[in-house]
């Protein structure tokens, strides 16, 4: 991956001379202007010359495509809700270098990666405005100088630090893998982030091997799927999957061996149970207290890799290092226990390793070959389209999928515009009564505490009373007492 600004960032080319064919469905609307009426040539050369004359020479004009190349992009215009991700619409053919390769996206991949640099909380986005994404995939439009192994027609799969979620992107031709047959555009966009991710952790730190264990937190999701599938290409892995229980079924299909719900179970015991000397691999997206508590399931010679800090997303918003501080302070593992234990502890960061496009590459191939095999497959959860991202981040945020959510560019189909806006209407139908609710409760809740508060009052003024009359009988005794 690059460590450039995203193709969103990236200046608009200048003036072309060939013009690139597009097809209607992906062509701007432009109104059409009327031929001027016909002229005679003396008058139009009289015209051209009194012209000539009183003005000067105009500029050359753009190329007619240059002028009307538009493309839709998802733009992160500020940190906040869902609503900070807005579609816009890019002006201008976006500039092709040398040794790049322009791509018409079919699909976009949805990472954790993408919710927590909404919130700000993941560094290798650049500021807003910006477009996020980190996979995509789509058909080669143009290759740039130097470009040998690319060309136009190319189904290739994209791997970008971000700017992936728009209709066309310009990367380094290093950035793109060609598509193996039968692959489809959700699976290639679905396969980048997620499996290289899991094969660098299982087998360059992990060194996985035959009859080992391994832990798989969010195991319906999209790394832990793959994570999964992996693991199942070396012989007798066992492996323990933390899910809620409506995804047992699935995740058991796929390959894990014990499901665990985390919503009502301790994982930590549960794991014991099983396998009382504890796990040779621990994969830890989550952070914090559960890092902690992975490390102590490590067998001798266990590994635990950190990948993400999922337990940080709903909170505050705080930058990556201020995250990584209160990972560390959580966690606390000095030098002495961490030899007296014989485990290590590993970090991982996909978007860390920009440079690194060896590693890279070797884990592409080999996760591409296990493709070929049939022994790894993403699987798809749902596709949206990018009017939808609100509910496909929400989705994922509220842990609702099982494998991976994708994006398509392809804009939706004016009946499908009514139905989401009816859907809109709907929610907000439904909100408004809510909140009528909510307020006609606290109204209720409200009377019901002044009539309380009365009724206690009451209550007071007839103990005072009591109290009245207990003294007046009081001083009667009292009186009757003193006359005998």
């Amino acid at each position: 991956m690059s460590g450039e600004d995203a193709p969103a960032q990236q200046q608009n080319a200048e003036e072309q001379k060939q013009q690139e064919t597009k097809t209607p469905a992906e062509s701007p609307k432009t109104e059409s202007k009327p031929d001027p009426p016909p002229t005679s040539a003396s008058t139009e050369a009289a015209a051209t010359a009194a012209a000539a004359a009183d003005t000067p020479a105009p500029a050359a004009e753009k190329a007619p495509e240059e002028d009307t190349f538009t493309y839709r992009a998802l733009v992160l215009t500020g940190y906040g809700g869902y609503d900070k991700v807005k579609l816009q619409v890019k002006k201008g053919k976006p500039a092709l270098k040398s040794g790049e390769v322009m791509v018409r996206v079919k699909m976009c991949g949805l990472n954790f990666a993408d919710l927590m640099a909404r919130q700000g909380l993941y560094d290798r986005l650049p500021s807003p405005p910006v477009t996020p994404g980190m996979e995509s995939s789509g058909v080669i439009e143009a290759v740039g100088e130097e470009v040998t192994d690319r060309k136009v027609g190319d189904k290739v799969l994209v791997l970008n630090r971000s700017g992936m979620w728009q209709e066309v992107v310009v990367v380094a031709s290093t950035h793109t893998f060609l598509m193996p047959e039968g692959m489809s555009f959700e699976e290639a966009a679905a396969l980048p982030v997620n499996y290289i991710t899991a094969y660098m952790m299982l087998f360059d730190f992990g060194h996985l091997r035959p009859n080992q264990s391994v832990l798989v937190h969010m195991a319906a999701g999209g790394v832990g799927i793959a994570a999964t599938q992996l693991c199942k290409t070396v012989n007798d892995v066992t492996v323990f999957g933390t899910a809620s229980a409506s995804k047992h079924e699935v995740i058991s299909q796929g390959g894990v061996t014990h499901p665990i719900d985390y919503r009502t179970r301790d994982y930590v015991e549960e794991v014991r149970k099983i396998s009382p000397k504890g796990l040779d691999i621990v994969l830890d997206p989550l952070g914090g207290s559960d890092t902690h508590k992975g490390y102590n399931l490590l067998k001798p010679m266990g590994k635990l890799i950190s990948y993400g800090a999922a337990n940080m997303l709903a909170g505050q918003k705080k930058n990556l290092f201020a995250v990584a501080k209160t990972w560390y302070q959580q966690f606390s593992v000095h030098t002495l226990s961490l030899i007296q234990g014989n485990r290590s502890v590993c970090g991982f960061h996909l978007g860390y390793l920009d440079s690194e496009t060896e590693l890279i590459d070797q884990a592409m191939t080999a996760v591409m070959d296990l493709y070929r095999q049939g022994k790894v497959k993403p699987r798809i959860d749902s596709t949206y389209h990018l009017e939808q991202v609100g509910d496909a981040m929400r989705r994922m945020q509220e842990r609702n999928n099982i494998g991976k959510i994708i994006l398509t560019t392809e804009p939706m189909k004016e009946e499908e515009k009514k139905e989401e806006a009816k859907k809109d209407e709907e929610k907000k139908d439904d909100k408004k009564k809510d909140d009528k609710k909510k307020d006609d409760k606290k109204k209720e809740d409200k009377k019901k505490d002044e009539a309380k508060k009365e009724e206690k009052k009451d209550e007071k003024k007839k103990e005072e009373a009591k109290k009245d009359d207990k003294k007046a009988e009081e001083k009667k005794e009292e009186v009757k007492k003193e006359e005998n």
